[in-house]
C-alpha cells in the first residue's frame, strides 16, 4: 500500500508538468503501471526462482517484489523535487520524458539490487532472476507506452492505438525536433 501511495505522490508531481487532467491521470497511471507490471511478472519470477533452486514460497516472493516496489517508489519521491525544478524551466515533453526515464532507471537499479540480495539469501542461482529482470524491464517499458501519455496531454485517458515502446519513443523524438 505504501508503494502505491508513493507512486501516486510521484505521479502528482509528474502531472504538474502538463496540469489539467494529468493532475489525476498521471498519478493513477504511474502507481497503477508499477503495480500492474509487478503483478504481471510475479508468476514468472516465482516459477523461475523455483527452477533456479530457490526455497522461497510464493508469499515470500510476493513480499520481496513488494519491497522492490517500495524501494523504487521511495526513490522516485526523492527525485520528485528535482523533477519539479525541471518542470518549472522547460516545456519540452521529450526532455521531461527522458528525465523521468532516467529517474525510473536509477530507482529500478536500486530496487533490483535489493531483490538480488534478497534472493541470494534464499540460495538461488542468479540465472532465473537475470531472465526475470529482463522480462520485468520490458514489461515496465511497455507500460510507459500502454498508459501514455504520462507526460503531456491527450484527448483520451488511454491511447487508442497500439504501439511498441521503441516505436513510440522514436515517434516522440521525431516530433520533438
Amino acid at each position: 500500500m505504501v508503494s502505491v501511495v508513493c507512486g501516486l505522490i510521484y505521479g502528482l508531481i509528474a502531472g504538474t508538468f502538463s496540469g489539467d487532467t494529468q493532475l489525476w491521470a498521471a498519478p493513477i497511471k504511474i502507481a497503477g503501471g508499477l503495480l500492474l507490471s509487478a503483478l504481471i511478472c510475479l508468476p514468472s519470477l516465482y516459477i523461475l526462482s523455483c527452477l533456479s533452486g530457490s526455497q522461497a514460497r510464493l508469499g515470500e516472493v510476493s513480499g520481496l517484489v513488494a519491497g522492490f516496489l517500495l524501494l523504487m517508489t521511495i526513490l522516485l519521491i526523492g527525485f520528485a523535487p528535482v523533477a519539479w525544478v525541471f518542470f518549472q524551466s522547460t516545456e519540452s515533453v521529450a526532455a521531461m520524458g527522458a528525465l523521468h526515464l532516467a529517474f525510473w532507471f536509477i530507482a529500478t537499479c536500486f530496487g533490483l539490487r535489493f531483490l538480488s540480495a534478497a534472493f541470494a539469501h534464499y540460495n538461488q542461482s542468479g540465472d532465473g532472476l537475470k531472465v526475470w529482470i529482463v522480462i520485468l524491464l520490458l514489461v515496465m517499458l511497455q507500460m510507459t507506452t500502454a498508459l501514455r501519455p504520462i507526460i503531456g496531454t491527450a484527448d483520451t485517458f488511454l491511447p487508442t492505438e497500439k504501439k511498441f515502446f521503441v516505436s513510440h519513443w522514436v515517434d516522440c523524438l521525431k516530433t520533438a525536433k
